[in-house]
């Protein structure tokens, strides 16, 4: 890795030249320096006339003058020193360079008006293109440097400029765009163990310091609120919860339910009464319903009404009988057979169905009367700038997870879709509704496409940005994702992916994927990520941030760990 002070370097810092290319093909630069000092994925600067060319290394090739010169060792027939001076002469290494952006060229760092420029940048009054011409032939070609990085990325510390990893090359920090990640949904990917839940507590812990943005977790494996350990280090990794007491609220799944041995702040019950036909159909596949159950469902809620259906249905009995006033065996009046029979229903398929449903009826968080209105609170609290994590305790089903993520999420889209409505109508009283994150683990079990079309989640994805609300979703196969919700995802984080399903899906509908599809696939198998889309102005490898207590005194300042430490006693934690 090249560093600074490197001697391959030239006097100018440049490590080669542009030598071919153009704006369909990526462009060609010679390697004036080593091969092993510059790595794929690096992110090089162009310096031709007025203009700086930003682009990353896609590929190295090496070539010769003649191929006679690659074919013989020269160095086994002729002296050291002349066959040295022969290969520099006749053998190269040449860069394809992957152009995304161009930005005229600033004052040099140092000059007076430098800090101007620099500030016009930041705030966006002066803005990288995307590439529209090309440099001259023998362009000067380096390596990134801060200075670069911080033009192009922004920041940290600068508005909503949050550091989320270092360049491979020279360890950079790069910045993503917090309040721009959040205009639309994102995904971060990776296969088990490439360290994404990590990175997702790294922006996570980014938006909640922001304030700008509420979020929402669905901790299926209770992950996010409380402390964990890591699974392959065994050292402790601390929560949200742990570190922002007084913003993060930890919410329990069921009435006395505890998390990793910790009394939540509340808990969520959810009402019979909450329960649509719309909320079982969603789990169809899950369930293994069949084609009538559709029907069957508007039968009971034709029969006892929206809200009563669910709790009717679950105390009828299957298989009961009477002898009625002629001395016939008649299914009971309290019977399932008995309310198909009146209600023009197959009894077969309503009894099936209450077979099915009956993971459901004796689930334990499912109640007819609710302890206190938990949603009302949790919604409460997302809209005062706090933030909610839903952990699931023991019930890590996936019905469990299907069932409640997506109602809870109908609920809370309906109340925004509300709320937006009446601010943009001019409404008296009513303020702009806070932007709110959904962070969804697993996505591709609500994603895929058998569902999509029936989860809040996908309608999310397609059309809730416009109502403040967007999708960060994390998931190890992308190519089980709906292709239309993966279209819809302005931000993607992506680890290492072995899958060439799974690398085609993130890269799917962007720009230059060809060349970004080797990249991908050769990241180490930790800690590097490729970002891309929305929230960033062009693709970059980097290395992700460390989520370690260095990490958290960056954030919060020195000393957090003693001060979170007194809260979380004085809390009772």
């Amino acid at each position: 890795m090249m560093s600074d002070q490197n001697p391959q370097r030239n006097h100018n810092g440049t490590i080669g030249y542009i030598v071919g290319g153009g704006l369909k093909a990526n462009l060609q630069a010679r390697l004036t320096v080593q091969a092993q000092h510059i790595h794929e994925g690096a992110f090089v600067v162009v310096e031709s006339g007025e203009w700086l060319f930003y682009g990353l290394v896609t590929d190295l090739q090496l070539g010769s003058t003649d191929p006679r010169f690659a074919d013989e060792q020269s160095e086994v027939r002729l002296p050291p020193q002349l066959a040295s001076l022969l290969q520099g002469q006749t053998l190269f290494t040449n860069l394809e360079i992957l152009a995304a952006l161009m930005m005229e060229r600033g004052p040099e760092p140092g000059d007076p008006e430098y800090e101007t420029w620099f500030q016009q940048v930041l705030n966006e009054e002066i803005r990288p293109m995307p590439v529209k011409t090309v440099p001259q032939h023998h362009a000067g070609v380096r390596l990134a440097q801060a200075g670069d990085i911080a033009e192009i990325f922004g920041k940290e510390g600068e508005g909503p400029f949050f550091s989320i990893g270092e360049t491979l090359e020279g360890g950079h920090p790069v910045c993503v765009n917090l309040d721009k990640l959040v205009q639309r949904s994102a995904g971060i990917f990776g296969a088990t163990g490439t360290g994404k839940s990590f990175l997702t507590r790294v922006i996570l812990a980014g938006l909640i310091q922001r304030g700008k943005t509420a979020v929402l977790i669905f901790d299926m494996h209770n992950e996010y609120g409380p402390d964990d350990t890591a699974s392959d280090t065994g050292m402790r990794v601390p929560g949200l919860k742990g570190k922002f007491p007084a913003r993060v609220r930890m919410v329990g799944l069921g009435r006395g339910a505890t998390i990793r041995g910790k009394h939540p702040d509340y808990n969520l019950e959810i009402a019979e009464t909450d329960i649509t036909p719309g909320d079982i159909l969603m789990l169809t596949q899950e369930l293994n319903l069949r084609e009538t159950t559709s029907t069957t469902l508007e039968a009971l809620q034709s029969s006892f009404g929206q809200d009563a259906w669910f709790h009717h249905f679950k105390q009828m009995r299957v298989n009961t009988y009477v002898v009625d006033e002629d001395g016939k065996r008649v299914p009971a009046p309290d019977s399932v057979e008995a309310w198909a029979i009146d209600a023009g229903v197959h009894p077969g398929a309503a009894e099936a169905l209450h077979a099915k449903l009956r993971r459901l009826f004796n689930a334990p968080y499912i109640v007819e009367e609710p302890a206190a209105d938990a949603l009302k609170q949790m919604i409460d609290n997302l809209d005062n700038g706090q933030h909610v994590v839903l952990s699931f305790g023991q019930h890590e089903s996936d019905l469990d997870y299907l069932f409640v993520s997506n109602l809870l999420t109908r609920r809370i889209r309906q109340v925004w879709e509300r709320r937006t409505n009446d601010f943009r109508s001019g409404k008296q009283g009513v303020k702009e509704p806070r932007p709110l994150v959904i962070a969804v683990e697993e996505a591709h079990k609500l994603l895929n496409r058998e569902m999509a079309s029936q989860t809040t989640f996908s309608t999310i994805a397609r059309e809730m940005r416009k109502y403040y609300v967007t999708l960060l979703i994390i998931d190890q196969r992308p190519s089980q994702i709906y292709d239309e919700v993966m279209s819809q995802l302005g931000t993607r984080i992506t680890g290492w992916l072995g899958d060439s399903d799974d690398i085609q899906a993130v890269l799917t509908g962007l720009a230059g994927r060809e060349a970004l599809r080797g990249m991908l696939a050769r990241l180490q198998p930790k800690e590097e990520v490729l970002m891309l889309g929305w929230g960033v102005p062009m693709p970059i490898v980097l290395r992700s941030r460390r989520y370690d207590d260095a990490f958290w005194e960056e954030l919060l300042g020195p000393g957090t760990k003693r001060h979170n430490d007194d809260i979380l006693e004085e809390i009772g934690f």
